[in-house]
């Protein structure tokens, strides 16, 4: 059996047995699959996976180590299709001979279908076809729990003060969607550039903000002058959340919208942790 590469790269026999991805959310949902044996290297950001400790590093997402990578004797690589920096890195992967696989990953249908890929690139079809009829019985009983209450009207925040946030082509916006609220930022786009006057004009019910990366200091939200008169500021919504969790699709992201569907309709005690 093979899996065919795309871009004119053939087909990849299958399953494979040397894997690396250079996005982490390929390794946790390999992990998930019980393919942990075909995770041969890692990336710099994936050190916090205990399972993964131990491997070699091979650079970053985006500065891969091409020399590295090649050592290991990969049968295919994993990557996040996007940014031209990462294409370009992907073309001189594949001019050396290593297959890449390529993939979009920015909502829950996107996680459901890499998911199945990887399964079948695993020989773990049957596994991955499970773990993906879980996740969608999951969210279908979180949306029919809040079904027939009002929709909580939020608020994202990807990063600040250059504020940047989460649009309806973003996980989140799945995630918000499923725990029974609607995203205020009407842009089809995955992220949103926007002032301060755009969210004081929305004024949402509740504001959540990451923390990671992309975020790593913000400002409480609470002390931002402008957003003192905001409804969420002054009723006491406000929500951190770990980047990781929430903006990375993967296995955790089921458990992400579950527990934002209890902090949205009135158990805060049961909030992501931060």
């Amino acid at each position: 059996m093979t899996l065919s590469l795309g871009d004119g790269q053939g087909g990849l026999p299958i399953p494979a047995r040397r894997i690396i991805a250079l996005y982490g959310s390929f390794n946790e949902i390999l992990l998930a699959l019980g393919a942990k044996d075909c995770i041969v290297a890692r990336t710099v950001a994936d050190a916090h996976l205990p399972e993964l400790a131990d491997l070699p590093a091979i650079g970053t997402h985006m500065q891969p180590n091409a020399e590295l990578i090649m050592a290991q004797k990969p049968d295919v690589i994993l990557q996040m299709q996007g940014r031209r920096e990462v294409q370009a890195q992907t073309d001189h992967l594949r001019e050396l001979g290593i297959p890449v696989l390529t993939f979009e990953l920015d909502s829950l249908e996107d996680l459901y279908t890499v998911t199945l890929t990887l399964g079948r690139l695993t020989g773990r079809e049957a596994e991955a076809t499970n773990l993906v009829g879980q996740w969608r019985r999951r969210l279908a009983r979180l949306r029919n729990a809040y079904a027939a209450q009002p929709a909580v009207r939020v608020f994202f925040e990807v990063s600040s003060p250059n504020l940047l946030a989460a649009g309806k082509g973003s996980i989140v916006n799945d995630l918000i969607n499923a725990a029974g609220g609607i995203n205020v930022v009407d842009s089809p786009r995955k992220m949103v550039r926007l002032n301060e006057e755009t969210v004081i004009a929305a004024d949402p019910d509740a504001y959540i903000y990451q923390i990671g990366p992309m975020n790593p200091a913000p400002q409480p939200v609470a002390e931002r002058p402008h957003f003192k008169s905001l409804r969420a500021v002054r009723a006491g919504r406000i929500l951190e959340v770990r980047e990781e969790i929430f903006s990375r699709p993967g296995p955790r992201s089921i458990e992400a919208a579950e527990q934002l569907g209890r902090w949205l309709h009135g158990e805060p005690e049961t909030a992501p942790a931060p």
